[in-house]
């Protein structure tokens, strides 16, 4: 046990290393660098606690001790991690309930801690029957504010991943995968905590890795994340998202209005009929300019149709694609995806596959033999 406590004090002083070798350039904006604090003070705790774990050798006292650090110390660590991932999502919004959520189940799992100390009359280091059965309470509790949490990530989320599908030609939920993962290991770390004390052996072991690999991951995925281009898209796409819901909230009837979405409906045929989707990197913005309509219409005119910016460029693509795999069976995947506007053969194969149910080249095979 000591020796997994003093692999992860080395962990976490290599993971706190790794959030301060952050370029600066990288946490200049205001919602960045609040993330990162978050984060980094966060895994700080986590390291404090297993620091003070292996100086004060709570575990060989008892499991009481152990539960009771680990309380104190990961329910603010889990709550700073949360809010990290929120920061994140919301541009560097953080309601009050998100902050008082977190601040209200430390007090409460402290003060269950506190009470039952006091009342059974035991020192607060001593196990008692009433302390396990505080413990217990505060580790329900710290369970339903990590459920909290993750209902908030999944709400943000959905609405970042419904703003980058209306904004870019090519689906970029891959930019939001490594936050998904983290809100749901997030609260399984959080059921980990009472269970890694409690266990013994190898379950411990698996709890303790389990654990360790989360957190490594969560700190890797929001350093790579924080250095690449990810922030500017999402950035980019949220703003358009939210101008568009005002839009919509200023004129709510406008996608009943026959004159407006015929308007469209003409030129995007039009705009269609040339080809000017086989163009790539193409955002919405720029296809309105380039069918002479302002954003607002031709997001009407797509919401109109149940239909999803990313997913319209795709279906265009794709039908194109099977037209030239038809009359050109020569042509190697590589070069139909350059022909069609998308920037990534891979990605070309994959939506090629969902609407057709056929890989492209399957589909070539398929049309040779006819």
């Amino acid at each position: 046990m000591r020796e997994m406590q003093f692999t992860a004090i080395i962990l976490m002083s290599l993971l706190t290393l790794k959030l301060l070798l952050l370029p600066s350039k990288a946490i200049v904006s205001p919602v960045m660098r609040r993330a990162w604090w978050l984060m980094a003070v966060g895994i700080v705790l986590i390291g404090v606690q297993f620091l003070l774990q292996y100086i004060f050798k709570l575990r060989a006292m008892g499991v009481t001790q152990a539960v009771m650090l680990n309380l104190a110390l990961f329910i603010p660590c889990s709550w700073l991690l949360a809010l990290s991932l929120i920061s994140l999502q919301r541009r560097g919004f953080i309601s009050r309930s998100d902050w008082g959520v977190g601040l209200l189940t430390w007090v409460a799992a402290l003060g269950l801690l506190a009470f039952a100390a006091v009342t059974d009359g035991q020192p607060l280091l001593a196990g008692s029957e009433s302390m396990r059965r505080a413990e217990i309470a505060a580790s329900v509790i710290y369970m339903a504010m990590m459920v909290f949490y993750l209902r908030h990530h999944y709400q943000n989320l959905r609405f970042l991943s419904l703003a980058l599908k209306n904004y870019y030609d090519e689906d970029l939920e891959d930019l939001l995968r490594w936050m998904r993962v983290s809100a749901i290991m997030l609260p399984i770390m959080g059921l980990m905590v009472p269970l890694m004390i409690f266990a013994d052996g190898l379950w411990l072991m698996f709890f303790g890795l389990t654990m360790f690999m989360f957190i490594f991951f969560l700190v890797d995925s929001f350093f790579n994340y924080v250095v690449s281009a990810a922030p500017a898209k999402v950035k980019e796409a949220e703003e358009h998202e939210e101008e568009e819901v005002e839009a919509q909230e200023t004129n709510p009837r406008i996608s009943q209005q026959h004159s407006p979405m015929r308007r469209v409906e003409i030129a995007v045929s039009q705009w269609v009929s040339k080809g000017g989707y086989l163009k790539s990197g193409l955002k919405l913005p720029t296809v309105a300019e380039e069918l002479g309509v302002p954003r607002y219409l031709l997001t009407a005119w797509l919401r109109n149709r149940d239909l999803k910016y990313a997913d319209w460029m795709s279906d265009l693509r794709i039908e194109e694609a099977i037209r030239v795999l038809t009359e050109h069976p020569d042509w190697s995947n590589e070069y139909v995806s350059q022909h069609c506007g998308f920037t990534d053969r891979t990605y070309f194969q994959r939506k090629f596959k969902e609407k057709t149910g056929l890989s492209p080249s399957d589909y070539q095979a398929m049309k040779a033999k006819k």
